[in-house]
């Protein structure tokens, strides 16, 4: 197997329980893998992060992506959302284990990102026409988190700073946790959502024009989709100019092309940003988080809550 890279070993180290055991048996699970399909693997993607991927050919010479992780509800879930997909508006899962948290999936070609779309509003269309057709009903028994799972980050948030807000701003704290049970309570509909839409999930592909990857699978409401978009592409949209303009224009095309209330769409988005604050100072540490805080507080500026 080849080296692979110091940061997915200190990512995984540090993030998982039972990381480092992983890492030393993955040279093993890639040979079982290559045993058990047939499967040739081929090096990895670069810039892995929580997860090892690579390219990998089939016997019959279709080319996939071979994607294993740390066995987890979140590879879990993902596992269950591809299969209730089935290749609608997102990448096929050929097949897979969930107790090694083994993925066969289709291999998007040429597979640049939405990032490639250099005109935002032509991106931002784009992105929403891939959330209209990913959104489908759950089934009635299924193991996807829920929106209000994921909101309750915000009690961590508490619990770690004995009931305070520690280095974030208390105000912008209380907003994100007053938004969340105010929309929680008004939500429409659960359906399935990809969770964590944006444009580095969204590839280019020869199936349809673009397809989705990586869905976390959550249990929520339409307008919650859209935060993770907003917030991206990371990090460079924290150097943009006249950012707010530009997240302006997206709010507009995204209520027009969803049919969702724009000012509940901010709602969501500023409710997110600031729980996405918590989730990089809880995972990575160090001072990536404090970004986050800065677009979280344009939002509110945005919605007038600051």
């Amino acid at each position: 197997m080849h080296t692979l890279p110091d940061t997915f070993i200190r990512t995984v180290s540090s993030t998982f329980e039972g990381g480092e055991s992983w890492l030393a048996q993955l040279p093993r699970l890639i040979a079982t893998c290559e045993a058990r399909w047939g499967l040739v693997a081929h090096p990895p993607f670069p810039d892995l992060s929580y997860n090892y991927a690579a390219p990998a050919t089939l016997p019959d010479g279709t080319a996939i992506v071979l994607k294993l992780g740390v066995p987890r509800r979140e590879l879990s879930t993902e596992i269950e959302a591809l299969r209730l997909y089935d290749g609608r508006a997102m990448c096929r899962l050929f097949d897979a284990d969930v107790e090694q948290g083994i993925l066969l999936l289709e291999r998007l070609q040429p597979g640049h990102m939405l990032t490639t779309v250099i005109d935002d509003d032509e991106a931002t269309r784009l992105a929403a026409a891939i959330m209209r057709r990913l959104w489908r009903p759950l089934p009635a028994d299924h193991s996807f988190p829920s929106v209000a799972d994921w909101a309750g980050g915000l009690a961590d948030l508490r619990a770690e700073f004995d009931g305070g807000t520690g280095p974030f701003p208390k105000r912008l704290v209380e907003t994100a946790e007053t938004l969340f049970a105010e929309l929680l309570a008004s939500s429409t509909t659960p359906v399935l959502l990809h969770g964590d839409l944006h444009h580095y999930n969204i590839l280019a592909a020869t199936r349809e024009p673009w397809l989705a990857i990586d869905p976390k699978g959550v249990s929520g409401e339409p307008a919650y989709e859209v935060g993770a978009l907003i917030r991206n592409p990371l990090p460079s949209i924290y150097k943009w100019p006249h950012l707010d303009r530009v997240l302006a224009r997206r709010f507009d095309i995204l209520a027009e092309m969803l049919a969702l209330d724009r000012q509940r769409l901010l709602a969501w988005s500023l409710a997110q940003q600031v729980l996405s604050a918590w989730w990089d100072y809880e995972d990575l540490g160090g001072d990536g988080w404090r970004q986050d805080i800065t677009l979280a507080q344009l939002l509110a500026q945005m919605m007038g809550a600051a």
